[in-house]
């Protein structure tokens, strides 16, 4: 006879934070939301509460010293999840700031108990719990006892099988604080300002009898919430056809897709490296619209400047008609995690098959500057986590055009990918011309030639193979190949 115990795990309603606990919040657990002021964690409880609140599983929401339950609900009501409908019925606020200010830890405790016992509640937060914490210290009154209080607090919420939240104020993980201690789960709430940034992240610091993920989790507040961006998991699950078994990809460009060996094999990731005005964007537009005249769709994310119809008619058609989606975004605070999951939400939504970043560059410029420190890490996580969905990546690249040498990424990240496409300029009779070049195709045979190219109003034309060796690179016929 088996004397294991299941426990229930709670929905939290808050995007990616079922993940991030370890598949839920277990029921009828104590637990403890900490982080200094404005990092979110009257907001995260409130998220919760309207998501696990029914008239079956009422939730009483104390108010400790803090602000005022009418101010409160101002604030929160300006997010989606708030129900107002609900409040009274569901939802019951109780203020507790004048049993507080008693300074007396017995009669708090007595004035909970006496609510949870009128009211039978599933679901029970205390904001601020350090407001009770800093009252009882202020007092000379040698009976309050913090730990036995806490004790206490947390036996009668589990025999009342209630699931409890304590919201505290604390700007350390060291403080050595009892709470911490009796507590089943400690979510820790932090922000930093770097720069122009506003950094928010979370930690699963404790979540007793489940495997939470570790590590810091950025979040973001918006008007639906919060969202939580748990990592996506790395490992990219080997396909079961092989390689040389793959469907070919065209590009639209027929010079190109014969350089390739017949085009791009499906599921590749394609790095596509060049200077300023060698038209990178020209290319990424094509393998897209030459996928959507295929029937496919697919997703754009831009970090620099917006497809438009003067540059781009085609794509700009494709994206208003939601045959490929965009992503973009102007802030300069995102995190890897955020970019992943707007990605796989609009290739969810759309069925995409294709995914063009445009361009690494601009992606970098994105990211918050902690996410900056390691880029390589950063684009690592973008690659696999795309490659684990299936979609064929091509990713644009800016580099600096030397002349006197050859550069596949100014990242030391052209490992990463499965192609690589590199455009040049070339000095020929003192005029620059354009010639491109597939660096490699992995386990694929593909073109080592070097190809005069042109862009004209239909978009990029490939023209023959480059034959005045010694016109390449300014009459230089030696080359260094580095990726750096």
């Amino acid at each position: 006879m088996s004397t294991t115990v299941h426990i229930k795990r709670l929905s939290t309603g808050v995007p990616g934070f079922n993940e991030v606990l370890g598949g839920g919040l277990p029921e009828f657990s104590f637990n403890l939301i900490a982080g200094p002021p404005g990092s979110g964690k009257t907001t995260l409880a409130h998220q919760m509460m309207f998501a696990l609140a029914t008239p079956e599983r009422p939730a009483l929401y104390f108010t400790v010293l803090g602000e005022p339950p009418l101010k409160m609900l101002r604030y929160q009501q300006q997010f989606g999840f708030f129900q107002n409908e609900e409040i009274n019925r569901s939802v019951r606020y109780i203020n507790l700031s004048m049993d507080t200010l008693a300074g007396d830890l017995d009669e708090v405790l007595r004035r909970i108990v006496a609510e949870v016992e009128t009211y039978s509640p599933g679901l029970v937060f205390v904001d601020s719990f350090r407001s009770v914490v800093l009252a009882s210290q202020t007092q000379a009154n040698p009976n309050n006892n913090l730990p036995q209080f806490v004790q206490q607090l947390g036996v009668t919420m589990t025999s009342w099988q209630a699931t409890t939240f304590l919201i505290g104020e604390y700007f350390s993980q060291t403080e050595s604080n009892p709470v911490f201690t009796v507590a089943d789960g400690l979510i820790w709430m932090g922000q930093s300002v770097q720069r122009n940034s506003m950094v928010r992240q979370m930690q699963i610091m404790k979540m007793r009898g489940q495997p939470s993920l570790p590590g810091l989790h950025t979040f973001r507040i918006n008007q639906t919430g919060i969202d939580v961006f748990a990592p996506v998991q790395n490992s990219v699950k080997p396909l079961s056809n092989p390689v040389a078994a793959r469907t070919r990809l065209k590009t639209g460009i027929s010079g190109l897709d014969e350089m390739l060996g017949g085009g791009l094999p499906q599921g590749y990731s394609l790095l596509v490296a060049g200077p300023s005005g060698s038209g990178k964007s020209i290319l990424a537009a094509s393998f897209l619209a030459c996928g959507a005249r295929e029937g496919e769709t697919g997703v754009i994310a831009v970090f620099e400047q917006r497809p438009s119809r003067s540059q781009s008619p085609e794509l700009s058609r494709l994206i208003e008609t939601d045959r490929v989606g965009l992503v973009e975004s102007r802030a300069s605070d995102l995190s890897i995690d955020e970019i992943v999951h707007l990605l796989l939400h609009e290739i969810k939504r759309l069925g995409a098959t294709r995914v063009v970043i445009d361009s690494l560059s601009g992606f970098e410029l994105a990211l918050a500057p902690t996410f900056r420190e390691d880029f390589r890490e950063s684009l690592s996580c973008l690659v696999s986590a795309l490659s684990q969905a299936g979609v064929s990546i091509l990713m644009t690249s800016e580099l600096e055009d030397r002349y006197t040498d050859l550069r596949f990424s100014p990242y030391g990240t052209a490992f990463m990918t499965d192609a690589i496409i590199v455009q040049r300029y070339i000095e020929v009779d003192s005029r620059l011309l354009r010639v491109m070049a597939v660096v490699k195709v992995r386990a694929s045979a593909h073109s080592d030639e070097l190809r005069l190219y042109e862009i004209s109003d239909e978009g990029i034309v490939v023209g023959q193979p480059l034959r005045n060796r010694e016109g390449l690179l300014g009459g230089r016929p030696s080359q260094r190949l580095r990726d750096e």
